[in-house]
């Protein structure tokens, strides 16, 4: 009876055993930049599903993705030890990017950065958007694509195709459009970013990626000594309500000077330049002159701590650099990590601001028939 009993408990404890693998298993493993995938996993409207996405590729570089908003979570990259390191900010869980107002990563529609008084004239009809920052319509407005849902198709493991479906009237832009986003991570640690888009009835659009990076990889803190470098010679100055006048200014001479690599601190907070003063630091938009050619460097940011360095190319006429002015220390992020003003800076590949009521800029008019596109690639590499 004694050896019957102790073969019984010797097979209760196996298959406690084997239950707790099962377990253990069965449970999605975290993510490289310590995320759990199942924070991320949800339903919005009833129908729309929401998950993590991870790319990467054969150097460790792993990048994770949301289609909630398009958003890049996660960015880790190597610094100048190897060590792995996340550089970029962002939440732990698909609730905080639906409860708590950003752009963090985001994939930006139909219209990145504002529009004036949320007003512009589509084939001869005054059309009036939604206003959400200082009485002009940004990034699309309230619901922009940042807090909808994408339709996700992962290719590979380094590709993921998002696919969004904008009816006529979102956000009262006109049109149906079918826009995309592909994310490719390359052998050569950058992120190849392609949107495209068409429509059935004359519109705009205006796409763009919303990344607040901190090649530190300490978000704790102001990034402001980040090493920047931006393509050109002037930038489209704003109102002090962050409004466009139409004009171009010059940035020689200026705070807004980075021809020549230089620490973003104190230049970001010399408020005697009333440019400076109106945007509370950096959220201008610089016209390159690279023209167009994704061969030349648009811009690059490089930080002396960790060795770290982001080179942008693009197709795009414009860029805005955004300081993280508004970030006050009340928004924790990953790991609750509380941002601080000034932790990161956004790199945004575009056309200019309120390009649809200014006819001297290009245009961001798109005609039925036509295919809208545009191209941005994060390099990532070490500074020697």
């Amino acid at each position: 009876m004694k050896n019957i009993r102790n073969s019984f408990l010797g097979m209760s404890a196996a298959l406690a055993l084997m239950a707790s693998c099962t377990t253990q298993e069965q449970k999605p493993a975290l993510t490289l930049s310590g995320l759990d995938p199942a924070n991320f996993e949800t339903t919005v409207d009833g129908t729309k599903a929401v998950k993590l996405y991870t790319l990467t590729n054969h150097n460790g570089m792993e990048v994770c993705i949301t289609n909630f908003g398009g958003r890049i979570v996660s960015l880790m990259v190597p610094d100048k030890n190897g060590t792995m390191t996340d550089v970029v900010l962002g939440f732990d869980s698909i609730a905080d990017y639906q409860n708590i107002p950003s752009d963090f990563g985001a994939a930006i529609g139909r219209y990145a950065n504002r529009i004036n008084k949320g007003q512009m004239k589509v084939d001869g009809t005054l059309i009036q958007l939604p206003t959400n920052n200082f009485g002009h319509c940004l990034h699309g407005g309230p619901t922009g694509w940042q807090y909808q849902v994408y339709e996700a198709n992962q290719t590979n493991d380094s590709t993921l195709v998002l696919t969004m479906n904008s009816a006529d009237g979102d956000n009262n832009f006109p049109g149906n459009v079918t826009a995309h986003v592909t994310y490719a991570l390359t052998a050569n640690n950058a992120i190849d970013i392609k949107y495209d888009a068409t429509t059935d009835k004359t519109t705009v659009i205006n796409m763009t990626n919303h990344s607040y990076f901190n090649l530190n990889g300490d978000p704790s803190k102001p990034g402001t000594d980040q090493i920047l470098y931006v393509a050109a010679d002037s930038i489209t100055p704003v109102d002090s309500t962050y409004m466009t006048n139409g004009e171009m200014m010059a940035v020689r001479d200026t705070p807004f000077d980075f021809n020549t690599p230089k620490p973003i601190a104190p230049s970001v907070t010399d408020f005697e330049n009333e440019q400076v003063k109106f945007g509370n630091g950096f959220d201008h938009n610089w016209v390159l002159k690279t023209k167009g050619d994704i061969s030349q460097v648009a811009a690059k940011l490089t930080s002396p701590t960790s060795g770290i360095s982001l080179t942008v190319y693009t197709d795009e006429p414009g860029i805005q650099v955004y300081t993280g002015n508004f970030l006050d220390g009340t928004v924790k992020g990953k790991k609750g990590i509380a941002y601080p003003q000034r932790a990161s800076v956004c790199l945004e590949t575009q056309h200019y601001p309120d390009s649809p009521n200014k006819p001297q800029w290009p245009s961001v008019i798109l005609e039925p028939g036509e295919t809208y596109q545009s191209h941005c690639i994060f390099q990532f590499g070490i500074e020697k």
